[in-house]
């Protein structure tokens, strides 16, 4: 029920629907009918519709759509999948440069059989939280804590996971004081030379050199309703038209989601969501992304440390090639 009390615009349908089962099983159960075959099947009935529905709303979302269940407060975060799927969890902080950033978390974790580091965006789940966290916006010292983790992985063989899921990297003064283009630069040059197999996914929202700056990876996932963009549609409708409340144009011609991703050789894989979205479901999300992780890194741990550098360099060699 509480999931209910955030409702997207194109959900009030199937919320209506689902308010009127719920009123319906009330009123039997008040009146001791809840057992009568007619209640049975008017419930039942009733059920199959909002499935229908459900599943032929999120079969057609626009992008604009998919970008809002992307955003969801409900989503799981990255210390959902971590509780969800991994044993061992230990968190390490600071980037021995005076700063700890709690938009960006990473620690150790066993993840089946396998030893690995966890970086994540962390968002908040309400206000006070999301302020602490800076809405999952990194600063600098979050992407030199992510690489100081890396490089201890690169140094043990440890394969490295990253959950992506930022609006972009903190855009304020203060950032830009520290080195936040430099950070990420730095990042995206030292993930192409390390010899482990290293695994992102794309969670909830992707976005500019926020999410490239832990985006560099032998595979790439996304789930099914998350967004992968250079830049979010409000800013591109901005800069281009002057005008944000065109960003469901923006959305359309940015190739957002998963799969227009996918067809564009950006993505490696899609993980199919619980119909309504990873946040109707956690735990069958974490259960997919699970299975996914671990058949990736059986595969990628197969390969030499040299191998793993070079399939890194095509990967991104070939994204963006195209034949006239």
């Amino acid at each position: 029920m509480a999931e209910r009390l955030i409702l997207l615009d194109f959900e009030k349908p199937l919320a209506e629907l689902e308010n009127r089962i719920d009123q319906v099983r009330n009123l039997a159960k008040e009146n001791g009918i809840e057992a009568d075959d007619k209640i049975v099947e008017q419930i039942t009935q009733l059920e199959l519709r909002a499935d229908s529905l459900r599943q032929e709303i999120f079969n057609s979302l626009t992008p604009m759509q998919r970008m809002q269940v992307a955003r969801h407060p409900r989503r799981p975060s990255t210390y959902d999948y971590i509780q969800a799927m991994t044993d061992d969890w230990m968190e390490l902080h600071g980037d021995r440069r005076g700063n700890d950033d709690p938009a960006l978390v990473g620690g150790f974790a066993r993840l089946g059989e396998h030893p690995v580091i966890i970086l994540g965006h962390q968002k908040g789940r309400d206000t006070k939280d999301n302020v602490a966290r800076n809405f999952g916006m990194a600063s600098p010292g979050g992407y030199r804590k992510a690489l100081r983790l890396m490089e201890h992985a690169d140094r043990f063989g440890i394969p490295v996971i990253t959950f992506i899921d930022t609006p972009g990297a903190y855009p304020g003064v203060a950032a830009e004081e520290q080195g936040q283009g430099e950070a990420i630069a730095v990042n995206l040059r030292q993930m192409f030379s390390f010899g482990i197999p290293i695994v992102c996914t794309v969670i909830g929202e992707g976005g500019s050199g926020g999410a490239l700056g832990i985006g560099v990876g032998n595979h790439l996932m996304m789930f099914e309703h998350s967004i992968y963009t250079v830049a979010t549609p409000e800013a591109c409708a901005a800069i281009l038209w002057r005008d944000a409340a065109k960003s469901y144009k923006a959305a359309e011609a940015l190739k957002i989601t998963a799969t227009d991703l996918k067809s564009l050789g950006v993505v490696d894989q899609i993980l199919p969501e619980p119909i309504g979205g990873a946040h109707r479901n956690p735990l069958a999300a974490a259960a997919t992304l699970k299975e996914a992780l671990i058949g990736n890194l059986d595969r990628l741990i197969q390969l030499e440390p040299g191998q793993l550098k070079q399939h890194r360099y095509e990967k991104f060699r070939q994204i963006g090639v195209f034949l006239e």
